[in-house]
């Protein structure tokens, strides 16, 4: 059985701040919090997984629940930034057609509980990769900063996720 202490790095979050309003920054921070691979994303899914697994792998579904609960905070933190940054922070992201409001199609929604794992590992994995290359991107330290801390948030739950994967093999 799985015996996870933490679902969230011990090390405390830097300041919510920016240096200056940036459209540019603004237009990532709300990527991370209303694009199809957002914390909104993330959260809507895991709290799905959670009631789907209520029944069957209820450890599984507290997990998941507790996994949305730490993403719901760095939801908030990109929307924040986003806010300091110039942006409206509704769910939505910009395109090359203007804004894009979120949209709970953005996810996929497996139900055998591999390819659920699976699915949620893949996620974490790609956020991970989106915000290294924003963090080398951004110019603005407060930012580059909370993006690194989060991260480190992301890497936990990539390891969460393969345990729960090699527990059911």
């Amino acid at each position: 059985m799985l015996s996870i202490s933490s679902f969230s790095d011990p090390s405390p979050y830097p300041p919510i701040k920016v240096e200056c309003p940036n459209s540019r920054y603004a237009r990532e921070m709300l990527s991370n919090t209303g694009s199809c691979n957002s914390e909104i994303s993330a959260v809507s899914l895991y709290f799905y997984n959670s009631v789907i697994l209520t029944e069957t792998k209820k450890d599984y579904a507290d997990i998941f629940h507790k996994i949305s609960i730490v993403e719901m905070h760095h939801l908030n933190i990109f929307s924040q930034l986003a806010h300091m940054l110039g942006a409206d922070p509704r769910l939505w992201s910009y395109g090359g057609k203007g804004p894009r409001y979120w949209t709970p199609a953005c996810n996929h929604y497996p139900r055998p509980l591999n390819a659920l794992l699976q699915n949620a590992l893949r996620g974490e994995l790609n956020t991970i990769a989106k915000y290294q290359k924003q963090a080398a991107m951004i110019q603005d330290q407060c930012i580059t900063e909370l993006l690194n801390r989060i991260i480190l948030d992301e890497q936990i739950h990539v390891h969460i996720f393969q345990d729960m994967l090699s527990d059911i093999r």
